[in-house]
């Protein structure tokens, strides 16, 4: 690899162009109607070097111009637009890990029920669409086409979510450093909602004291301290929490052996509001001083939404 390596930079030399210190590449893939535009966007707003629709095969000859033009921060979309040669991503991917420092993939997902709705709301045809084929079919092969480099990097579930928040996930995404080796997401959700397409683990906290149930405290969240002093009054709350942080110790290890760089944990109450929230801030901090931490609220307002990530 080190001999690969030498020979590109030689070749650079040679022909006296510059090149970047470090070069970040962040590829954006996923369904249809799922973000991706919001995605790429953000990114390109962000400073990155966009380039959408790219077929995957074309994808080691971009990132050398790239990087031989001297571009450190670049954002490439490969999807199902590509056609068949998106298969052979993975094996892409693989190769420029040789060369490339920081290299990232994002894949955006969102329930069947949710694309299609946005489909109808747009009326744009989805491009796996042709005569006789309805939306729900097209749909259905393009997740058989996207299977196999769904799992390549890090997942956004954007069912129900709105284009400002998946834009603040991907800033986030985008700030987090290279070496910072594995970083372990806790997710809160309601599951009136659904379980997020997105989740490694999922826990269902549902059998707790629910403070819906108290007038004073239905309109607050997990954040509200009121609320959270409701559950630190709960023995079977700080057990749970116990639980739930010592499964997650235990095999951690065993994600970052497999080189994973994102392992997402997500916490189900019925509404998302309160027991969720509480779980997924205080499992947070029980992790912070071990790994990076990134914290998510599928189910609560805008306002705490975008609270930072990190303390």
């Amino acid at each position: 690899m080190a001999g690969r390596k030498r020979q590109w930079g030689c070749n650079i030399a040679a022909n006296s162009i510059l090149v970047p210190a470090a070069m970040q590449l962040i590829l954006i893939s996923g369904l249809s109607g799922s973000g991706k535009s919001v995605a790429f966007k953000a990114l390109e707003d962000s400073g990155y070097y966009a380039v959408d629709n790219l077929p995957a095969m074309l994808l080691p000859q971009l990132t050398g111009v790239l990087r031989n033009t001297g571009h450190a921060r670049c954002a490439v979309a490969v999807d199902v637009r590509s056609g068949e040669s998106i298969a052979v991503l993975p094996g892409q991917m693989k190769f420029l890990r040789e060369f490339v420092e920081d290299l990232r993939f994002i894949f955006l997902d969102a329930r069947d029920d949710t694309l299609i709705a946005r489909f109808s709301e747009t009326r744009r045809r989805h491009p796996l669409a042709k005569e006789g084929v309805s939306l729900e079919e097209a749909i259905r092969r393009e997740r058989d086409m996207l299977e196999d480099i769904s799992v390549l990097g890090h997942r956004i579930d954007t069912s129900d979510m709105h284009p400002n928040n998946l834009r603040t996930w991907i800033k986030d995404f985008i700030e987090a450093r290279a070496d910072d080796g594995l970083t372990l997401m806790f997710q809160s959700f309601g599951f009136k909602y659904g379980i997020p397409l997105d989740a490694d683990m999922v826990f269902d906290v549902r059998c707790l004291p629910n403070p819906h149930y108290d007038p004073r405290l239905r309109p607050l969240t997990g954040f509200d301290p009121e609320v959270i002093a409701f559950f630190e009054t709960q023995p079977e709350v700080a057990r749970m929490v116990e639980d739930i942080r010592a499964f997650v110790t235990a095999w951690l290890p065993n994600f970052i052996r497999d080189n994973r760089n994102y392992l997402t944990v997500a916490i189900g109450c019925t509404g998302g509001q309160h027991r969720s929230v509480y779980f997924a801030e205080r499992l947070g901090e029980a992790f912070r001083d071990k790994v990076h931490v990134l914290l998510r609220h599928r189910a609560v307002t805008q306002r705490e939404e975008n609270r930072p990530a990190q303390g």
